[in-house]
């Protein structure tokens, strides 16, 4: 490992960043290095503008992909470095407006049914009935259930942030039989054992494997018929405007969801059916009936 490379691990570690955040931007200085062939430190603000454009227009880059390499190049170069290059500003994507795709409740329950392997479903089913987003899912311990008080702990969630979330009772029934069938004393969904065995409880396994079970999901969306464009974190955003067409109060879904911002679960209001519904007699009254 070079000095450099430590340095930045260091810094961010004294930021206090979780460890798949260190992780990733680690790689996104790495990727840079090996694109120009150079070391980072020696690279100009020329050749990273070159960089984000060769992103954007020759690999045509989501946003959330370009905002996460923005992200670790922005620590490296301003943190680490101490540079501060008018790229980096100049780099961010413009924000999306593109409203979420969201699944009814019988379109949920379609497709958790298609999942076939039942580590899987049982994971997922979290996923929906408590709003996780799917690293928190998989990292889940057998220790931030609470079972008498019907909630889940979620630790360092995006931003470092903890919450609580409730546990509906069925969910806590199915996470309890699941449980019972590995025994695990760290994870409550452990990955399958590999060759050579190991023993059942060992902690040392690890999670599901995050891709694993994104592939999962969509194979149950197309064996479901359901014809929406769905992904794991649908379910997400399927649980937040089920709460909200329930009468659930947008403050409430804010905290359960972890959002820093009302502004973000506000979107569900746009994709609420119900709430819809309501307006539709008074935007029919503002035009006299002939």
């Amino acid at each position: 490992m070079t000095a450099l490379r430590q340095r930045l691990i260091d810094d961010l570690h004294l930021r206090g960043y979780a460890e798949r955040t260190v992780e990733s931007y680690v790689a996104v200085v790495a990727r840079l290095a090996r694109h120009f062939r150079a070391a980072p430190d020696q690279l100009t603000e020329a050749q990273l503008r070159a960089y984000f454009l060769h992103l954007t227009r020759e690999r045509q880059l989501s946003r959330s992909t370009i905002t996460q390499v923005l992200s670790g190049l922005r620590f490296f170069y301003e943190q680490t470095l101490g540079r501060r290059w008018t790229i980096l500003d100049i780099a961010c994507p413009k924000r999306d407006r593109r409203l979420p795709v969201v699944l009814s409740r019988a379109e949920v329950w379609r497709v958790l049914a298609a999942v076939q392997t039942p580590a899987y479903r049982v994971c997922l089913t979290t996923v929906y009935s408590c709003g996780l987003r799917l690293r928190e899912a998989l990292d889940l311990h057998v220790g931030q259930v609470d079972g008498g008080r019907m909630l889940l702990h979620i630790r360092r969630g995006k931003g470092g942030v903890d919450r609580m979330v409730p546990v509906p009772q069925a969910l806590l029934t199915l996470l309890r039989a699941y449980w019972r069938t590995h025994r695990n004393p760290v994870w409550m969904f452990p990955a399958p054992r590999r060759r050579p065995p190991r023993p059942v409880a060992d902690p040392a396994v690890g999670p599901i494997d995050a891709t694993v079970l994104q592939r999962a999901f969509i194979r149950a969306v197309a064996d479901s018929g359901v014809t929406k464009r769905a992904h794991v974190h649908t379910l997400r955003h399927s649980y937040a405007t089920h709460l909200l067409e329930a009468g659930v109060p947008l403050a409430i879904i804010q905290e359960y969801l972890g959002h820093s911002s009302p502004s973000t679960t506000a979107v569900y209001t746009h994709v609420t059916r119900e709430l819809r519904d309501a307006a539709a007699d008074p935007i029919n009254d503002l035009v006299p009936r002939t």
